[in-house]
């Protein structure tokens, strides 16, 4: 580790006047963060606009913000801006005690043993899915991904059924997600009206509607254990919650709760692929433990492979890119001082594709997953659901569905890859393929 640098700033790009590198570093993505991480090392800084901006590539740097000072690094002003217009101050938003008592009224939903209750309604929503498909057909993998974890998500927490919304969902998320993005919308103050912000709002629009609709027929009807219900009968401070926060929490779980699997597993799938003796492992594995039934909670410790297979692609194609943060008051890291107002970013992309870490990263290797590896890793070489207290509160719940779902994919079809293009990667808020990932189906 370098020696106390204080006063100094880390190496990094220097840019242009004025903006300094702050252009290149939007417009550049993942290749930006992957070439400076490369160029300069563990801790790097670029600034612009007047202000300073760090990229930590180093698990032990990361481990500092998102666990041990996690207190003085708030979520920040960019993030803000991308995703506040979409969630409000929903549990993925807010901070301090607000963050703590909306964590209080979602923790229920995700425990453990109700979770584990959730596992045959996801695989009765795959059976749905795969009713609808026929060998020989070619699918839209990443459309079919993402209306079934929408299907489940919304089952599973808000007890609705979501099928009459579903695209309007999906076309909403479709205009908002590459919107945030926007060069404009990251750099123009806000209050500026612009053509990615007047998308944005009318997808939130777009959302509220659907989620007042839920919220109403849960008025009229509640359930006895949905998270809609129980927002419904919560009090915070000795009062109900009003509608606004109901409804930015409801936001908050239907969007998260289905972009980021749908996105893992049209990675995973699109990896299978292009990999058919890692296929064959999984395909094995599947028919000698579950014998042509469905899996259930019951089988998923003796699914293994599947297990690695999941999280083997979530390192390659971590379901979100980067984590950015903004430091409270000053501090210092790797040696270097950082100061208070600083946005600081952590990329699961370029930890996770470290060769320091991890042998010949860039290839698709399940088997990686030994126990001797995940001793061997320092905390946070590998975060696909963040750390920490804002950890990701459905990180069990997402990992029971990824390995259901692929589990009764690969036990009916052979997906057949068929463009021989190489997909990129489009950092939004979640990582995103640039094209549709269109699948041919093969029957076993």
């Amino acid at each position: 580790m370098p020696s106390d640098t204080s006063g100094e700033f880390p190496p990094g790009p220097d840019g242009l006047p004025v903006v300094g590198a702050v252009p290149q570093s939007i417009l550049g993505g993942l290749e930006f963060t992957e070439s400076v991480a490369h160029e300069y090392g563990d801790v790097v800084h670029w600034e612009g606009l007047g202000e300073h901006f760090y990229q930590f590539n180093h698990p032990e740097h990361i481990a500092h913000v998102l666990v041990h000072n996690n207190t003085n690094y708030v979520k920040g002003e960019q993030f803000q801006r991308i995703l506040r217009p979409l969630t409000g101050n929903g549990i993925l938003n807010s901070e301090g005690e607000a963050w703590r008592r909306n964590r209080r009224l979602m923790q229920p939903a995700f425990h453990p043993d109700r979770i584990s209750v959730y596992g045959e309604m996801m695989t009765d929503q795959t059976a749905r899915l795969l009713d609808d498909w026929s060998a020989g057909e070619t699918r839209s993998i990443h459309e079919d991904m993402m209306e079934l974890t929408l299907r489940i998500v919304a089952e599973a927490l808000f007890g609705v059924d979501i099928d009459r919304y579903v695209d309007e969902i999906e076309a909403a998320m479709n205009s908002y997600l590459p919107a945030t993005a926007s060069l404009s919308n990251l750099l123009v103050p806000e209050g500026v009206p612009l053509p990615s912000r007047r998308k944005m709002a009318s997808a939130r629009a777009t959302l509220d509607e659907v989620v007042d609709d839920i919220i109403a027929q849960k008025r009229d009807d509640p359930g006895a254990d949905d998270v809609i219900s129980m927002l419904l009968e919560a009090q915070a401070d000795g009062a109900p919650l009003d509608d606004e926060q109901i409804r930015d929490e409801a936001i908050t779980l239907l969007t998260a709760g289905h972009e980021t699997t749908a996105v893992s597993l049209t990675y995973t799938t699109y990896l299978l692929a292009q990999h058919s003796g890692i296929e064959e492992k999984l395909v094995a594995e599947l028919e000698a433990v579950l014998g042509g039934e469905r899996p259930t909670m019951a089988d998923l410790p003796d699914l293994t492979y599947t297990e690695r297979v999941v999280e083997e692609s979530m390192r390659l194609f971590p379901p979100v890119p980067s984590i950015v943060r903004e430091t409270k008051e000053s501090d210092h890291v790797g040696g270097y001082e950082i100061p208070a107002g600083s946005r600081v970013f952590l990329s699961q992309w370029v930890v996770h594709r470290d060769d320091r870490w991890y042998d010949d990263p860039l290839a698709f290797r399940p088997e990686r997953w030994t126990d001797d590896l995940r001793d061997s890793l320092p905390q946070l070489a590998y975060f696909p659901f963040s750390a920490g207290p804002r950890r990701c509160i459905g990180d069990r719940f997402a990992m029971l569905e990824a390995r259901l779902i692929l589990a009764m994919l690969y036990q009916q079809y052979h997906l057949e890859l068929t463009s021989g293009r190489t997909v990129e990667v489009i950092q939004t808020v979640t990582s995103r393929p640039d094209e549709e990932i269109r699948m041919r189906l093969h029957e076993r």
